[in-house]
């Protein structure tokens, strides 16, 4: 795959204009497929019914899908590029995407995030026309229409807190270093549906890591200055539903990544993961009574008790130093997706 041109520059205002005269795109949404059915099919129809008037391409980078998922990109008109299975990087392989276009913003979506809308892309870069200063925009997320009520609920809540902070700046550094439940509002960013301003992406490219490469930019572009936006009324439907074991194994990588690469301990004793799960537990089963989940879902609601519990550890057991190679190659889901 081809790295990062070293002297890609913001371009000037004339230069813009010279570039969006003649693509007629002012967007190119980037969305890296593998074996994205049946969700990418719906993204791809979806995409299609955008009211967006300045104009946007779309470009797939396929990365080893065996199933039907290129013809269905074709068949849009979207443009595929490939690469091998093992190039991909989550930073890495969008980078690589974001040369091929030359709009003024950058828009990155996954194959199973779907806009609920006609008016998402518009939305989602409303925020970067009316403001210069913002460097990027994210999507609010909810469940998939097949999602269970306990992850829809808990999408729901996650968004909705961050409403309190459509765009946000650091006016206040020093506050702002004191302050890490501070730092985690500010740091949060989600590239399964976000836009950058191209200028910006340029001099801040997404970093080549296995896991919150979206995360470790927005950390970059607002300590650098730039003000980082939540478009509400962006919306997409993104969810996944995990059992125990994927549990564990999902927050033992999220945790693993925090703690090197922002330094937070998201569970740093046993007393932590006991308190934790006792309180995970209370709110699912409390849940699951007031609104009779119990009777609708019951092998769920048994399964969230589990959760509750396999959520906390995998916090502790990925800010542990020193384990065992054996249990880090069982235990890592992303190093286990990214070895198929």
């Amino acid at each position: 795959m081809p790295p990062v041109p070293s002297d890609v520059r913001p371009l000037n205002r004339q230069e813009w204009a010279i570039s969006l005269k003649s693509t007629g795109n002012k967007a190119t949404v980037i969305i890296p497929v593998k074996n994205g059915l049946p969700h990418f099919r719906q993204v791809c129809e979806a995409l299609k019914r955008q009211k967006f008037a300045p104009g946007f391409e779309v470009i797939c980078i396929d990365s080893g899908s065996t199933d039907a998922s290129v013809s269905v990109a074709k068949s849009h008109g979207w443009r595929i590029e490939h690469i091998p299975p093992s190039e991909f990087g989550h930073g890495r392989t969008r980078n690589f995407a974001a040369t091929l276009g030359n709009s003024e913003f950058i828009v990155f979506l996954t194959h199973d995030a779907i806009p609920a809308n006609d008016l998402w892309l518009a939305n989602l870069l409303q925020p970067l026309e009316e403001d210069p200063d913002i460097a990027g925009a994210f999507s609010r997320h909810v469940a998939h229409t097949d999602a269970d009520p306990f992850v829809a609920w808990e999408i729901q809540q996650h968004f909705r807190g961050l409403e309190e902070f459509p765009v946000v700046q650091i006016t206040d550094r020093a506050a702002y270093d004191a302050d890490i439940g501070l730092q985690q509002i500010y740091h949060f960013f989600s590239d399964n549906s976000s836009a950058l301003r191209r200028s910006v992406w340029a001099e801040f490219p997404l970093p080549d890591v296995q896991f919150a490469e979206d995360q470790i930019w927005a950390k970059t572009i607002v300590e650098a200055g730039y003000k980082k936006a939540f478009a509400a009324n962006s919306v997409v439907r993104h969810s996944h539903a995990f059992g125990p074991w994927d549990t564990l194994r999902r927050s033992f990588d999220e945790s693993r990544a925090f703690h090197r690469l922002f330094g937070y301990r998201l569970a740093g004793s046993v007393r932590g993961i006991l308190r934790s799960s006792i309180y995970l537990i209370r709110r699912d089963i409390g849940n699951a009574l007031r609104y009779g989940w119990w009777r609708t879902h019951p092998a769920k609601t048994i399964s969230r008790t589990l959760e509750s519990f396999a959520r906390p550890l995998g916090h502790y057991l990925g800010c542990r130093k020193n384990l065992p190679r054996f249990v880090l190659a069982r235990i890592s889901r992303d190093d286990w997706i990214k070895s198929l």
